[in-house]
């Protein structure tokens, strides 16, 4: 089963902004996402119906949809911004 994986334009942006070797990293994650939605290390985040997985300092935090096969990637940053 491959999900299909959706950016907000927001996290876009965010992506374009960041620098090598994160940005290889971040992308290959996001893309893996796909094969594997709930991969070693995930966590369910509290208060609201997403998930989060850490590469190096950044967090990438996603809804999953089952139903119809759709990761939504909503949101992307530095550990230190992505929560406020």
């Amino acid at each position: 089963m491959t999900y299909q994986v959706s950016l907000k334009k927001r996290v876009i942006k965010v992506l374009s902004k960041i620098n090598e070797p994160y940005y290889s990293n971040l992308k290959d994650a996001i893309f893996d996402l796909a094969e594997n939605p709930r991969p070693v290390g995930y966590k369910k985040l509290k208060g609201r119906d997403a998930y989060r997985i850490r590469v190096a300092d950044y967090r990438i935090i996603y809804e999953i949809n089952d139903e119809i096969l759709l990761i939504d990637i909503i949101d992307l940053g530095h550990r230190k911004e992505i929560y406020k």
